[in-house]
């Protein structure tokens, strides 16, 4: 997964680039959200990498799918991902360009991972203390993962904050180990 993140930064920043300069950040997002949507379709993927079908046809059907929701620009990225054969890494890019678009509007993402269902008051401290923490607005996603066992994990872009049990026991694991 690394890797397809590394592959697909260049393509979202530039798409990034594009829409900050034309100011249109939210066309880009839904663009890239359907184009990334068009690239997950099973039946694509299974188009994907057939010698049957040229780097052309993949690219145009994608387009053609996407229809006129697609710009000019954005039709020539997804060609210029098609030719480079990067199709598969739309969905990253799509994730990639979402995080420099909140970034941009000053808000960060955040995956609040607990052990157990939270109350609103609860996530709201946390929110709090993360955004005195990063200095910025905090969008949090809140799941339930039972296998944490206790307290919670948060992943805001490529930093991982661990107060969960089972995250203890792990680095305890490794400690005891060397």
């Amino acid at each position: 997964m690394a890797e397809a993140i590394t592959v697909a930064r260049p393509y979202a920043e530039a798409a990034y680039k594009l829409a900050v300069e034309s100011k249109e950040l939210s066309q880009w997002s839904k663009i890239l959200q359907l184009a990334a949507a068009i690239a997950q379709d099973d039946q694509v993927k299974l188009l994907i990498g057939n010698p049957l079908i040229s780097i052309k046809q993949l690219g145009e059907l994608i387009q053609e799918v996407g229809g006129n929701k697609f710009t000019a620009e954005a039709r020539n990225l997804i060609m210029l991902m098609a030719e480079n054969k990067r199709v598969l890494v739309l969905p990253q890019v799509s994730q990639l360009f979402e995080q420099l678009k909140a970034q941009h509007e000053g808000v960060l993402e955040a995956k609040i991972i607990s052990a157990f269902k939270m109350q609103s008051d609860q996530i709201n401290k946390l929110v709090n203390k993360l955004e005195q923490k990063f200095n910025r607005k905090i969008e949090a996603q809140v799941s339930v993962d039972p296998e944490l066992i206790g307290g919670v994990k948060v992943e805001i872009g490529d930093e991982t904050l661990d107060a969960s049990v089972r995250g203890k026991l792990e680095a305890m694991a490794v400690a005891l180990k060397s």
